[in-house]
């Protein structure tokens, strides 16, 4: 991997650059040095829960300045999915937080919260707020044939404690009540870094995606013919990525190590 020649990185958020209000080792340093060095930042996160604003403020919180078109999201890639591959004009029912629904209103798509005959498809988000009825309704639309969308498959989101559960959990509860699959659309799908890539101009030779997670971060990468480099500070290890079916381009322990490996390809 030539590592000099990166312009563009693809960064994971959770486990990545921070975990809950605190940045992991060497992330404020890799940054200020991409930036200074004419480097462009993509954060392509599947966290749904909160909104680029809510992204913008927290970034600003830990310290690191942030433009809002430096955040691609899984909400962002669901808009992008809804408009290009669904009909117009449908209704959806949405497991997901009020900033999750906000957003998906905001974009012009018809939202509902109760189980209505005319809801086309469920969309399952990262649902801080979940509720026993969100369930319950979502059961009783994908058991009518309502179509079954989610935004992400991560089964687990870090914490400083551990994990909780993601999109990919409230999905396999559903999945396992009503024996339907769901259609994930945010990462592994290449999408969020096919726009990465539109907005900078940058060749996929160019761009390095950069996460912990090697079925969403480390997949979207291959599945987008991008390099990848898989960091050791969130929920997966070095042996996890030697049996798994898409493994990283490199490894490196945290942020720090892989800005150090970069310094050092520059010389």
């Amino acid at each position: 991997m030539d590592l000099a020649g990166k312009r563009l990185f693809l960064l994971d958020l959770d486990g990545t650059i921070y975990l809950e209000d605190s940045l992991l080792p060497g992330a404020a340093d890799f940054l200020s040095y991409v930036r200074s060095h004419g480097g462009a930042v993509r954060y392509l996160t599947n966290n749904s829960s909160r909104g680029v604003d809510a992204g913008m403020e927290k970034m600003t919180r830990l310290g690191i300045p942030a433009e809002r078109e430096e955040f691609l999201t899984a909400v962002e890639a669901s808009v992008h999915y809804l408009r290009t591959c669904r009909p117009a004009g449908e209704a959806y029912f949405a497991v997901g937080t009020d900033s999750f629904r906000r957003q998906l209103r905001q974009a012009g798509f018809d939202i509902r919260e109760t189980p209505d005959e005319d809801v086309a498809a469920v969309l399952v988000g990262f649902d801080t707020e979940l509720t026993y009825q969100k369930v319950e309704d979502a059961c009783r639309l994908l058991c009518r044939g309502a179509d079954f969308l989610a935004t992400n498959p991560d089964l687990a989101c870090p914490t400083l404690y551990g994990f909780m559960p993601d999109c990919g959990s409230i999905c396999q509860m559903l999945i396992n009540a009503t024996g339907r699959q769901s259609r994930y659309i945010g990462k592994p799908d290449p999408t969020m870094i096919a726009l990465a890539l539109e907005q900078t101009g940058c060749a996929r030779s160019e761009a390095l995606m950069v996460g912990d997670r090697l079925y969403t971060d480390i997949a979207c990468g291959v599945n987008a013919g991008v390099d990848t480099a898989l960091v050791l500070t969130g929920e997966a290890t070095a042996g996890d990525a030697a049996v798994s079916p898409t493994p990283p381009t490199a490894i490196y322990r945290d942020m720090a190590a892989l800005l150090a490996a970069i310094k050092e390809a520059r010389r």
